[in-house]
């Protein structure tokens, strides 16, 4: 009886172990930072690998935090291969301009580059070349990306069912610019028309506190609110996001201008505003105060003063 007792404790200090280890990584994976990239085809979010590549998910972020990936373009498509991005900016009255580069990093290979991960981009034959490049995994690429020049460094992956976005870009059609841009994805690009800023595929980043596949997004941390919004025919439909102003008697949000991303169609569901009483009317809006995730509908935000592009909302249903 004493040796089956002794027994059940054993097995019971096991199952222990068991559950705090799993805890423990359940709670690693939620700490994992989220990026949100909005692009002309949809939203997707990263889940970044913070203690796999921490030197490279810190370098991508350098480039997020600054704000050097808004306004930028998937500048490479390999279809079937990798969609890529990070080096190069839509600048109005200007047109295409290299994002600055920060110093290389040195090679984190670890991950596998399995489909919907996030690897960086680096020259031949110098593994440690890494800058503000990079690309999407658009298949399972390990044998050929893990087996040469050091291995591409995976920092992260496409979460939830955002691969269907990367699955819409790369059908679209490829074009080359020139000996830098060869395989560029455009969109309702014909090569006899004139290339404008809406041909190009382009995105803004924001780090976000946790990942949600909502349209309309607001989280009390940040300040920040991401929605999709439709203004009519005149002003098409843009993923955008706005930040609270804080110290303010009211409640107000300033848009940020580097966020506005062109949409190729109107998703369901989205915001309308409109120009005639300069209404902001967000549909659902899925609050994140401080972890306590509600819905609150028929959101309204006035646009009180044009100049600035400030918001002030002025209602909402519980």
């Amino acid at each position: 009886m004493l040796r089956l007792q002794n027994a059940v404790r054993t097995l019971l200090r096991k199952i222990a172990l068991s559950l705090v280890m799993l805890l423990a990584i359940c709670a690693s994976a939620q700490a994992n930072t989220i990026v949100r990239i909005s692009t002309t085809f949809g939203d997707f979010s990263l889940e970044l690998f913070d203690t796999v590549a921490p030197v490279t998910v810190q370098n991508f972020l350098n480039y997020v935090n600054r704000g050097a990936y808004n306004g930028s373009y998937f500048h490479r498509l390999d279809k079937g291969f990798v969609l890529q991005g990070g080096g190069y900016r839509m600048v109005p009255f200007t047109g295409p301009v290299e994002i600055p580069a920060d110093a290389p990093i040195v090679n984190e290979y670890g991950e596998s580059n399995l489909r919907g991960t996030v690897a960086m981009a680096k020259f031949g034959g110098d593994p440690d070349s890494a800058t503000s490049q990079w690309f999407v995994n658009l298949t399972d690429n390990s044998e050929n990306l893990n087996n040469q020049n050091g291995g591409f460094t995976v920092f992260g992956r496409v979460l939830g069912d955002g691969m269907l976005v990367m699955d819409t870009i790369n059908e679209i059609t490829v074009y080359s610019l020139g000996t830098l841009q060869t395989q560029i994805p455009l969109y309702n690009f014909e090569a006899a028309t004139t290339l404008t800023a809406d041909n190009f595929i382009t995105m803004n980043a924001e780090v976000v506190q946790r990942y949600s596949s909502a349209m309309h997004v607001y989280e009390s941390t940040s300040g920040l609110l991401i929605t999709t919004a439709n203004g009519g025919d005149a002003l098409g439909t843009y993923s955008l996001n706005l930040s609270l102003i804080e110290e303010q008697p009211e409640i107000k949000f300033r848009l940020n201008a580097d966020s506005l991303v062109l949409l190729s169609n109107k998703p369901d569901g989205h915001a309308t505003f409109s120009a005639t009483d300069n209404k902001l009317l967000i549909p659902t809006l899925e609050l994140n105060m401080n972890g306590n995730v509600s819905i609150i509908s028929n959101v309204v935000l006035r646009l009180s003063d044009a100049s600035n592009w400030v918001f002030t909302l002025e209602s909402y249903d519980q």
